[in-house]
């Protein structure tokens, strides 16, 4: 399923709330229904990453200053917007994710950060927030080096998946205390969400300098051997 429209930076992050699909491209929020009809968009500060959906609201990861700087330099937030009409209505500091916030996912009302990675470190950082982004902890997962850290999250079927860049694009799956279940080859780093049903929605998009940037999104399943494996192929429909 393709969401409508083409955008001027590519694809984030989605999520979805059951009824509405939400997607994050880097200065544009999007809503659309679950036939990526465009229900809604707004413009953002770049750079706006992945989100998540809870109680109401759209949580998402935003950094305003580097990524992957070994020193630091980044200015990391999570900005929240109401799911119905895409009004901001607040934002927090989380500077403690110290390459830069890009992704973000929920578990039992605590959100949990993601982000960039200097080439030099052979470890990803999750980073817990209590529902008033009170900074709880710094959790290490233990998945070796990826291209630029970690670029999606989402929690679904017991377990934490993790997208990221690469050639190959990498998928990372972890129990609730971030011990490393599997590392797979499987491009998720454009989205992942997971579903009531115990299904997963993947995202992928293109762009191209003349018309811009689109994006879509297939329905996957947990796979013992792949990490994830799709369902239906791009273009079917999610109901």
């Amino acid at each position: 399923m393709s969401c409508e429209g083409v955008y001027p930076h590519h694809l984030q992050g989605i999520c979805t709330d059951g009824e509405f699909i939400y997607w994050s491209f880097t200065t544009t929020l999007v809503k659309t229904d679950l036939d990526g009809k465009l229900l809604k968009k707004i413009p953002v500060v770049n750079h706006h990453g992945d989100l998540c959906f809870h109680d109401g609201k759209l949580y998402v990861a935003v950094n305003l200053g580097e990524f992957n700087n070994p020193s630091g330099n980044a200015n990391s937030w999570v900005y929240i917007y109401n799911a119905n009409t895409l009004e901001e209505t607040s934002r927090h500091e989380v500077q403690e994710v110290f390459h830069g916030a890009g992704g973000m996912g929920v578990r039992n009302g605590n959100f949990f950060v993601v982000g960039g990675l200097p080439d030099s470190i052979e470890e990803n950082y999750v980073y817990e927030y209590n529902d008033q982004f009170e900074f709880q902890k710094k959790h290490i997962v233990k998945s070796g080096h990826t291209h630029l850290g970690i670029q999606t999250a989402t929690f679904a079927n017991d377990r934490w998946w993790f997208g990221c860049y690469g050639s190959p694009a990498i998928l990372l799956v972890t129990d609730t205390e971030f011990q490393m279940i599997g590392r797979y080859e499987f491009n998720c780093s454009l989205g992942i969400e997971g579903l009531p049903d115990g299904r997963l929605l993947s995202a992928s998009g293109h762009c191209d300098k003349a018309t811009g940037c689109n994006g879509s999104v297939r329905i996957v399943v947990p796979d013992e051997e792949d990490g994830l494996r799709s369902l239906i192929t791009e273009g079917d429909a999610l109901k």
